[in-house]
């Protein structure tokens, strides 16, 4: 039997990793006529099948007003607590509203109840379902305890109560098995662990293979371009890879950096811009993004996508100094380009173990890090051993085929259906 499931977050926009893998899941189970609609402040999804609600959106006036108190002091406000609750309430509206509107038999909460970028979203979608004993499905990209920045706070009440609530209809997914060990003790709350993925079973777009984009960035034929595909932001560790270009030595190599800046101010991009300055490094930026599905987005083909900047890059630098999973990892293997990674810890955990062949870093560039990078750029024939390698262990543990056995597990505990 086939569900109306609603989507639910701050933001589905662009190319950060809710709105991507959010998307993914929508993929694959409106395959199998489980249809998705979608809820939040930002939206680029169709809008006939999605509501738009401002205030849900963290930038939101009244949003930012409450982050400002809520979070580097011990002690608020009643102005604060009543702010906090008016918004929720409200907020509780209109998701009676999105749940009536499109006939909704169950939802899928994006990272809303897990990161308190908008706490009135999150008490409202914790009251919302205990409420209505809606069945749903947190999915849990990162927790506020593994941000330094939400750990001095005001709201410890509300952080307890809704990130993330224990309710009877309401089941957890987790993204590696850190989180996932960490909501059983913090929680007592057992979860699934359903990894970010790719559509390994599918070949790269040939398109972007035949791209001008190195021509439309003002790159020579022969020059050869590290790419680093992350936002701009300090926790990617963006420094490290203008060292390592700066170190090789080498006048050829290009540092291109595919993404926005994001939400976190431009300070950091201007202070990687001078540092590369000063260190006599070629550094670009690309904004690049996704191609959105036709079946549940309206936003433009880009003019430059993620997947030309990938064809044209020699090597991959993912020097991050933490993540909830990596996306742009799994993109390296996916497009068949080698990659160096610093080791951040759900790399140890959940990601070296299967075996993949990459050049790691602990934190600091190492002699013997600048020579693997050396010889995977002139050596061919190991490249291609190398990331041949990767692709393949991409396709066993990190392709749809696994997201499609995990969704099926999920949607069969609601409904007692062997529904994909």
């Amino acid at each position: 039997m086939s569900q109306r499931i609603g989507f639910i977050s701050t933001r589905f926009s662009g190319a950060d990793g809710v709105s991507l893998e959010s998307a993914k899941w929508a993929q694959l189970l409106w395959d199998y006529e489980h249809v998705s609609f979608w809820y939040a402040g930002k939206l680029d999804r169709d809008p006939e099948i999605s509501m738009l609600v401002p205030e849900a959106y963290f930038y939101d006036r009244d949003n930012v007003w409450i982050n400002e108190r809520a979070f580097g002091t011990r002690t608020r406000s009643p102005e604060l607590t009543r702010r906090i609750l008016g918004v929720a309430d409200h907020l509780k509206g209109t998701l009676y509203d999105f749940v009536e509107t499109f006939s909704l038999s169950m939802l899928v909460v994006e990272n809303a109840l897990c990161l308190p970028m908008h706490i009135p979203l999150g008490v409202a979608l914790t009251h919302f379902i205990a409420e209505t004993g809606m069945p749903a499905v947190a999915h849990h990209h990162d927790f506020y305890w593994e941000r330094p920045r939400f750990l001095v706070n005001s709201v410890g009440d509300f952080l307890s109560m809704a990130f993330p609530p224990t309710l009877p209809t309401l089941r957890h997914v987790t993204i590696n098995s850190a989180a996932q060990e960490d909501l059983s003790w913090r929680k007592g709350a057992s979860s699934i662990m359903v990894p970010n993925v790719l559509e390994f079973e599918a070949p790269p777009p040939e398109e972007a293979t035949g791209t001008d984009l190195r021509e439309r960035i003002g790159l020579e034929p022969d020059d050869i371009m590290l790419l680093q595909p992350t936002r701009v932001v300090p926790r990617k560790g963006i420094e490290h890879s203008i060292a390592l270009v700066s170190q090789l030595k080498n006048p050829k190599c290009k540092l291109v950096v595919s993404h926005e800046s994001g939400d976190e101010g431009l300070e950091y991009r201007d202070a990687l811009i001078e540092l590369a300055d000063q260190s006599g490094v070629d550094l670009r930026f690309v904004h690049a993004q996704v191609p959105p599905a036709d079946t549940f987005s309206t936003a433009e083909k880009a003019r430059t996508s993620l997947a030309e900047v990938y064809a044209q890059a020699d090597l991959i630098t993912y020097p991050s100094l933490y993540e909830g999973f990596g996306n742009a990892l799994l993109e390296a293997f996916y497009y068949r380009k080698p990659v160096l990674v610093n080791r951040y810890a759900i790399f140890i955990s959940d990601i070296e173990p299967k075996g993949f062949k990459v050049i790691t870093m602990n934190g600091f560039l190492t002699r013997n890090v600048l020579d693997q990078v050396r010889r995977v750029i002139a050596d061919k024939d190991y490249r291609k051993q190398m990331v041949d390698h990767n692709f393949a262990l991409g396709k066993k543990f990190f392709s749809y085929s696994v997201l499609r056995r995990k969704l099926r597990s999920l949607i069969t505990a609601f409904t007692g259906l062997d529904d994909l």
